[in-house]
């Protein structure tokens, strides 16, 4: 079944890489710059950079698009955000979108979130508008981890069609050891400062190269070191991960590229922000039942 996708907060193009060869995007959007930048980078075409919180129907329905794929912001819904859900003003986009939702229903629906988004009242909304228009639903719970990966990333994956949807089992893969995730050189300039290793030791998530595990990087790590990722022990001390390896751990293309010029904390961020390519292959392939 071929999909014709809209990618809605698209950040550096995670969707459009899982839905290679499932279907085509027709159309992206991010309002931050340097997401587009990214995006445009590898797949040749810049999103749009209209705020989705006043994007109107006709420009959505006028697309001929008949899937969702979305990752809307996830602090109204995480651990270590807010949790005030649609009273957060980051989640004006998602509640523009429903209205959207109810006006011009797709066939198909996607969405990946924190675990948290389960049981809000932003997940209350989108099944309303589900039922509504007579989408059937899976909800499921997925770790990277599940699929070969030594990455924590426990996310929410809602997927919802108008046909049957595909009875699968999640696989259960043992993760691979970290080191086919590193770099063949390593960058000396992510070795963390001695001093500042003493001071922030005992919160840190170690790893070694040959674990099979890692935790979860998240958008701040570039700028913050406990519970923003796990950092490696070498010979030489403990460095951060390069944005190369966190790249390979969501499981990004080796093609994968950043524009020239863009920082390292912009980079960590766009990669924290992004999501785990097999298991969304893995949730769209639900859609082919």
């Amino acid at each position: 079944m071929a999909l014709a996708v809209l990618e809605l907060f698209c950040g550096l193009g995670g969707w459009r890489y899982a839905a290679a060869g499932r279907g085509r995007v027709v159309a992206a959007w991010d309002v931050d710059e340097a997401a587009r930048a990214t995006y445009e980078a590898n797949h040749g075409e810049r999103p749009r950079a209209r705020e989705l919180a006043t994007v109107p129907v006709e420009e959505i329905a006028g697309l001929g698009a008949d899937t969702w794929v979305l990752s809307p912001p996830c602090q109204p819904f995480c651990r270590m955000g807010n949790r005030h859900g649609l009273a957060d003003r980051r989640s004006r986009a998602f509640v523009r979108l429903m209205a959207v939702f109810d006006a011009a229903p797709p066939d198909h629906l996607v969405l990946e979130n924190v675990e948290g988004f389960l049981g809000s009242d932003a997940h209350d909304l989108l099944r309303e508008r589900l039922r509504r228009h007579g989408l059937g639903w899976r909800e499921e719970r997925l770790c990277p981890t599940r699929f070969g990966i030594p990455n924590r990333r426990p996310r929410a994956w809602i997927v919802a069609s108008r046909r049957p949807l595909a009875a699968r089992t999640p696989p259960a893969i043992e993760p691979e050891p970290l080191a086919r995730f590193l770099d063949e050189t390593e960058d000396r300039s992510l070795e963390l400062d001695p001093a500042l290793l003493g001071r922030h030791l005992p919160g840190l998530d170690l790893v070694a190269a040959d674990d099979r595990r890692s935790a979860c990087f998240i958008a701040g790590y570039g700028q913050r070191l406990v519970g923003s990722g796990s950092f490696l022990r070498t010979a030489r001390g403990v460095r951060r991960f390069s944005p190369a390896e966190v790249a390979r751990l969501l499981g990004l293309p080796g093609s994968f590229r950043f524009p020239p010029g863009l920082s390292l904390e912009r980079r960590y961020r766009l990669l924290g922000n992004s999501l785990s390519i097999p298991v969304a292959r893995w949730v769209l392939d639900e859609l082919g039942g």
